[in-house]
């Protein structure tokens, strides 16, 4: 049979994409007995959550830190019920200051730990002390309500569950900017505080306040991060899939979603690139709903309504990465394993309305940097000399979009554009990290091209939708779309982030077996992800240590044949 005729019989779900989102819900369909088949139109699984290597160093673009991985919390039961804990090592990030808040000359650290956060910002703001705790009281109380809305079940839980998230129905339609500036005064603590809205992506005036509670409620028991990067969840999850049967297919890009009946509203399979027709009962895809219904499902096939909606969909910002190899003893120079956010000692939304602004050329230097040193956060994957530095602005991808139709083999243009970027993002870190700039052995930038190349978002986003008011919650788009047998997941149906996703990847299931969240992720006592502090070396196991060795190791043994 020719290739492009071919016809795959016997799957249940086809899964466009293979990110957290698609990777969850491709696990709990084939736990439930279904056949799988997830298609990734990258060379390797993850979508954000992949890694790849620069002259052999690691750089995970997408995951950066994970939180609420303590007993008992939902990331963790989480991984427990995927059945993917027991192959997840993960390092908990300096607990003094998972986060450190460079606002101008100021130096504010995020302890790990709710009370520590308290009593530190405390301690450097007397003045705020009770408002600082009414606050954080707040936010922690919003966040777990949050988290209780996908647990409603039965009459009373629908009863009961307006006092159960009084807190968040309060709060629901206002912005972080005015909740913050009710309850704290002093200028340079609210910065601190709205900080993580790098997290989402809004400036404080634009962001819901529930949404950045449900942020910053994530890490207030710390922020962790993955042994072997993001990769290694990925690979956790794969393996998983396989076991209960599933299939995944790299380098296989979608064309398009098959659909039948009079009125075409009846998904039954796929076109890949290539020509190849699969046939399955339901598609689900994991990208985002720009792609999903304008590129494969087709405007002529959507309804009005629909239409519309998409038409006024706004999608997150997009960003600049640099990735770095750095020949330098990073703690000397004030990095540690926690991530630095630093930003000018100014309005936030005046700093949000300069990133964000078309003209990205201007300038020196970036208002704002998100800084994470991978070889501290992971200390198994520093070799005893180079360390690797993802170094993070947001941007408006307009601000490429001249680039739009550039082929793999990129113009001078645009190369010459990157390397203007480079620098400017070079002399913002300076400030971070003095004297990084001598110290840089490889630099290599990825901007909204490199995101729509390798990850396939709308204009190169990095959040899926924009998460605004109109655009989250009730408003968001849905698991069940219009089309029959087709559904969504990811970032933009239920929430962003590692976690976010990967639930909202778990609801998808649900919806498709009829059941609840908590009937498909269960904690599992057979399960257990193993956390060492990656600021202490001193109770590594012995595999830790072996994996440590090996690569210090490695690097020696390549230095010896470089000299001879």
């Amino acid at each position: 049979m020719d290739i492009k005729n071919k016809v795959h019989q016997n799957i249940d779900t086809i899964i466009i994409g293979s990110g957290a989102g698609g990777l969850s819900a491709a696990i709990c369909l084939s736990k439930a007995g279904h056949r799988v088949l997830v298609l990734e139109q990258h060379d390797v699984p993850g979508g954000w959550c992949h890694s790849f290597y620069l002259n052999g160093h690691r750089f995970s673009p997408g995951v950066h830190y994970i939180g609420l991985l303590g007993e008992g919390e939902s990331t963790r039961v989480l991984y427990e019920g995927l059945g993917i804990a027991n192959d997840l090592v993960f390092f908990r990030m300096n607990p003094e200051g998972y986060e450190h808040c460079f606002i101008g000359e100021d130096r504010i650290d995020l302890p790990g730990n709710f009370n520590d956060l308290n009593t530190s910002l405390a301690k450097r703001f007397p003045k705020e002390k009770k408002r600082i705790y009414h606050y954080l009281k707040l936010v922690r109380n919003v966040s777990r309500q949050i988290q209780l809305i996908p647990k409603i079940n039965g009459f009373w839980d629908h009863i009961t569950i307006p006092y159960r998230t009084k807190h968040m129905g309060k709060y629901a339609m206002f912005s972080l900017k005015r909740v913050i500036n009710w309850h704290i005064k002093d200028p340079l603590l609210q910065k601190v505080l709205n900080i993580q809205w790098g997290d989402h992506g809004l400036a404080p005036a634009r962001a819901s306040f529930p949404l950045h509670c449900a942020v910053m409620g994530h890490y207030f028991s710390g922020g962790y991060y993955p042994m072997g990067g993001g990769a290694a969840i990925v690979k956790a999850m794969t393996k998983a899939l396989q076991k209960n049967g599933g299939t995944i297919r790299t380098g296989t890009a979608v064309k398009s979603i098959l659909l039948e009946g009079d009125k075409k509203k009846k998904a039954i399979g796929v076109e890949l690139e290539n020509g190849e027709k699969i046939f399955a009962s339901r598609i689900i895809s994991n990208a985002d709903p720009g792609i999903t219904y304008l590129n494969l499902v087709k405007a002529q096939n959507l309804s009005a309504k629909l239409l519309k909606k998409l038409n006024k969909t706004k999608y997150s910002c997009s960003s600049l990465m640099l990735f770095l190899t750095v020949d330098a003893d990073v703690r000397k120079l004030g990095m540690d394993s926690g991530n630095i956010w630093m930003m000018d000692n100014r309005d936030m939304d005046g700093i949000y309305e300069e990133m964000t602004a078309v003209d990205i050329s201007i300038g020196k230097v970036f208002p704002g940097l998100f800084v994470s040193c991978t070889t501290l956060k992971d200390p198994t994957s520093y070799d005893g000399k180079y360390h690797s530095l993802e170094v993070i602005t947001y941007i408006n991808p307009d601000s490429f979009s001249k680039f739009n139709k550039e082929s793999n083999l990129r113009s001078k243009e645009y190369m010459e554009f990157k390397e203007l970027l480079t620098c400017k993002m070079i002399n913002t870190l300076e400030r971070a990290l003095p004297g990084i700039k001598d110290k840089i052995i490889h630099k290599e930038l990825g901007t909204p091209i490199t995101n729509k190349h390798y990850v396939n978002t709308t204009n190169g986003n990095v959040y899926g939708t924009e998460k605004t008011f109109r655009q989250i919650g009730p408003f968001a788009f849905r698991a069940k779309s219009e089309i029959e047998n087709l559904f969504m997941c990811g970032a933009s149906i239920q929430s962003h982030g590692v976690a976010g996703a990967s639930y909202s990847g778990v609801q998808t299931a649900a919806a498709i077996l009829n059941c609840r969240q908590d009937d498909l992720i269960k904690p599992n006592e057979l399960q257990n992800i193993r956390i060492f502090e990656a600021e202490d070396d001193s109770d590594y196991p012995t595999d830790i240590q072996q994996k440590i060795k090996v690569r210090k190791a490695r690097l020696l043994s390549n230095e010896k044949k470089h000299d001879d």
